[in-house]
């Protein structure tokens, strides 16, 4: 598969690249508003072609799909650029700074006949699929409650425009609770109904929020407590699934890296879960590439996109307000 980069950025070099690579891939062009950072760019990581213009990006290169990691509000133009020229999309989430939008990309999509996907990494984690594994399996009976713990550092190369342009989609809740949102649905299988949510700006954030904690809803009865922030320097990341016959409690899996420890409770006593260690974006590509040949469906579609979305929006909202609000996913 020949892949274009839309946006010369440090997940890409750091993350994405390899990732590519390791599925048999080849990074063939990338994309940045700088011609000057996109040759730098292109060089360094050893990318054939390198572009400033969208167009000729799309059309010169012989491109089959393309990755999106450009700042938020670029999202939403950029995929239906690429959606029409007949490319195979991977977005970085949030897919668009409005749920509307985003509902709009998936939907363009499926008239185009293309893969369209978020870069969900977390549900490919192999710590994530063993706890969900568990409760399949129901080793903690029926759930009770889940508690995410997703409160870290953001580290200065990540900061710019994360902690001080709302206009370019800044701020924790659509860079984090997004994150959690689609987590919390790949264990429980079901969406969010209602959320309460308080906000802050704690540190870092300087017209965006940089802290936010909030209560969710499921159709089921179960509760959901979240946590995230960019300002907890010495806070472990966690992730905790609470039943009738058991809990399971996870560390520092929160992450990027295939690591943490998760330990199964139950009146037998404590049991250490062991998960895979393989790369979690590896396996993202992996079942992206699978879905272009028809043969599997990608780790987190665009619908998947949508929803951790619209969750992130009503925590937003709910923050703004005070008030409890009711997830909409736009009618997807």
């Amino acid at each position: 598969m020949r892949w274009g980069l839309i946006g010369a950025s440090h997940i890409a070099a750091t993350r994405m690249i390899d990732a590519f690579r390791a599925a048999d891939g080849e990074v063939v062009s990338v994309l940045s508003s700088s011609a000057a950072r996109a040759a730098s760019y292109a060089g360094e990581h050893g990318i054939p072609h390198s572009s400033s213009d969208l167009a000729p990006f799309l059309e010169e290169t012989g491109l089959d799909a393309v990755y999106i990691s450009t700042t938020n509000e670029k999202h939403f133009d950029q995929a239906m650029a690429a959606i029409a020229a007949g490319k195979h999309v991977l977005c970085e989430k949030p897919l668009a700074m409005t749920v509307g939008d985003a509902v709009t990309m998936v939907r363009a999509a499926e008239r185009a006949g293309v893969v369209f996907a978020t870069n969900h990494h977390l549900r490919n984690a192999g710590s994530h699929i063993a706890m969900r594994e568990a409760v399949r399996q129901g080793r903690i009976g029926q759930v009770l409650s889940v508690r995410v713990f997703h409160a870290v550092h953001l580290p200065p190369v990540l900061q710019g425009w994360r902690i001080d342009n709302p206009a370019a989609g800044g701020g924790v809740i659509p860079d984090i609770v997004v994150h959690d949102a689609d987590t919390v649905r790949f264990h429980l299988a079901e969406d969010p109904a209602e959320v309460v949510a308080m906000a802050a700006a704690s540190g870092l954030g300087r017209g965006v929020e940089d802290s936010c904690m909030s209560v969710w809803t499921m159709p089921s009865g179960v509760m959901v407590q979240t946590h995230e922030s960019f300002t907890h320097a010495h806070a472990p990341t966690g992730f905790e699934i609470h039943g009738t016959e058991g809990s399971i409690i996870a560390r520092n899996v929160m992450t990027q890296d295939p690591v943490g420890q998760i330990t199964l409770r139950t009146a037998s006593g404590k049991e250490a879960l062991t998960f895979s260690d393989h790369n979690l974006y590896v396996r993202s590509v992996g079942l992206f590439v699978e879905a272009v040949r028809g043969q599997d469906r990608p780790s987190a579609d665009g619908v998947d996109g949508v929803k951790s979305l619209a969750v992130a929006a009503a925590v937003a909202e709910a923050a703004q307000t005070g008030r409890r609000v009711a997830v909409d996913y736009g009618g997807i």
